[in-house]
């Protein structure tokens, strides 16, 4: 065998050139004694290294040192093809391992993740969603990946792929409360951006977050809420439709189906007696329309009893008080010009003296639930035979007045106020059992506007002497001369 450094043949068994002293890489083969041989020499020259049973070590002859040497040079070669192999397997399970951790690295959603924006920021939308996608198989409970799907889509104007991805956060349960929230926020911009607001009240009804609807309600055209539940009433009720947010309700009370050209409600609908169908539908400002609602009310109210006046018409020659029974419930009010008394005639708050001449009275009972009874008439005629006229009587007042001093004149000035004093003449009232007419005074600061004050005089319809009006103790009337 020839050195395949220099070409020198080589003795047999010899692995290092003896002439340029490199070494060969060839292995003989040898027998097991031999190797067992050699491990034990080693062994003992290991002992002999670390200075150990020197003296006990074994004498060898010329023939034993040959084969040592030859042991020693083959052992050297096995030990070197042993390292390089186990060289070779340490590199190729750290490049498994390398590979393995590799290829877990790309799985994972960070990396995906950081690879779809990479492509993004490029404007690789669909390479980018495709790393994605792929994120998304390995890990489905993470949203930001739909989210950044959607957003992608969105930049790419398919609108109906980016409210997929986001429905699929919506549509799940194990997405946490502020992902669903999130997309809730991202679908209803979409749909608003596009003006397709009924998506969006279609969306919020089904809808099982109330949080989430209040939230977005202005969007949402829910039915009118209305403030009594049908059935049967014995009392007017005020009824009054509510919506959700801002808009338009309309309806109609004959139970036809309301449309856009029916009554808006704008206050609230006061339901009397008998039986009405009331059906309402909702518009918000955006357009939606709600459903129609349909509710039933039947109004049983009694009707009281018209008021019972004690004085009977006919004609009267001394001042008489008209009284009026009252019944538990109800508010008594009265005209005197002919018309029909209403709630918003003058009540009735104790007798009424009768006018001079022909009036006619008419008085009605009204229920605390607004039911108006029948009218109750009764004309009377007060003529006072022998008595001064009215007119008389007012300036028999003034001339009184002025002679003591409380004016200084018939115009009405006095010293105590920079406007004037005038008096007309008001009704006839029995005072301690004779007739006088009762005169009030009425104040003037320059403006032309009358304004009453507390003073009320007194006129004896006969003799025409002049009085003011006062209370005794038991709050009967009497008449103090002027």
């Amino acid at each position: 065998m020839k050195c395949p450094h220099c070409g020198k043949e080589l003795k047999e068994g010899y692995l290092i050139c003896e002439n340029c002293g490199e070494e060969i890489r060839i292995v003989p083969d040898f027998e097991p004694e031999i190797e067992n041989s050699i491990t034990e020499t080693l062994s003992t020259l290991a002992s002999m290294q670390e200075g150990k049973d020197t003296e006990k070590m074994p004498k060898l002859d010329e023939t034993d040192v040959s084969l040592l040497q030859e042991s020693e040079d083959t052992a050297g070669n096995g030990n070197k093809k042993i390292w390089v192999i186990l060289s070779l397997v340490l590199l190729f399970v750290v490049a498994l391992i390398s590979y393995g951790l590799y290829t877990y690295h790309v799985q994972t959603a960070e990396f995906q993740i950081d690879k779809a924006k990479s492509y993004a920021d490029s404007g690789a939308y669909e390479e980018a969603i495709s790393c994605l996608e792929t994120a998304y198989a390995q890990y489905p409970d993470m949203a930001e990946i739909l989210f950044l799907e959607a957003d992608y889509y969105y930049l790419q104007e398919n609108n109906d792929a980016a409210l997929s991805a986001l429905m699929r956060i919506i549509g799940d349960e194990r997405y946490a409360a502020e992902d669903v929230e999130e997309a809730y926020d991202k679908t209803i911009t979409i749909y608003a951006n596009t003006s397709q607001y009924d998506k969006i009240n279609e969306l919020l009804r089904s809808c099982p977050d109330e949080r989430i609807v209040t939230m977005f309600q202005s969007y949402l055209a829910m039915e009118p809420e209305f403030s009594y539940v049908e059935g049967s009433y014995a009392e007017v009720i005020p009824l009054k439709l509510s919506s959700n947010t801002a808009g338009t309700i309309y309806y109609t009370m004959d139970g036809s189906t309301p449309t856009k050209n029916s009554q808006i409600y704008t206050a609230p609908i006061f339901l009397e007696t008998g039986e009405y169908t009331i059906s309402a539908f909702f518009v918000n400002d955006y357009g939606i329309e709600s459903e129609v609602v349909t509710k039933t009310y039947i109004i049983n109210l009694s009707e009281p009893t018209a008021p019972e006046v004690e004085l009977y018409s006919g004609e009267y020659s001394h001042a008489m008080m008209i009284a009026v029974e009252e019944t538990e419930g109800c508010k008594i009010y009265y005209t005197t010009d002919e018309s029909e008394p209403t709630s918003d005639s003058v009540p009735y708050t104790g007798p009424i003296p009768m006018p001079l001449g022909t009036t006619l009275f008419k008085f009605v009972n009204i229920s605390e639930e607004g039911i108006s009874s029948e009218v109750t008439m009764r004309t009377y005629t007060l003529k006072l035979r022998g008595a001064v006229t009215t007119s008389q009587a007012v300036n028999n007042l003034v001339t009184r007045l002025v002679e003591t001093e409380y004016l200084e004149d018939a115009a009405g000035h006095n010293k105590r106020q920079v406007g004037t004093l005038s008096y007309q003449f008001s009704s006839v009232l029995l005072v301690g059992g004779e007739d006088y007419y009762t005169i009030y005074e009425y104040y003037d600061d320059g403006t032309g506007i009358l304004s009453r004050t507390d003073k009320v005089f007194l006129v004896q319809v006969y003799t025409g002497d002049a009085a003011q009006l006062s209370y005794d103790t038991k709050g009967n009337f009497v008449a103090n001369p002027i």
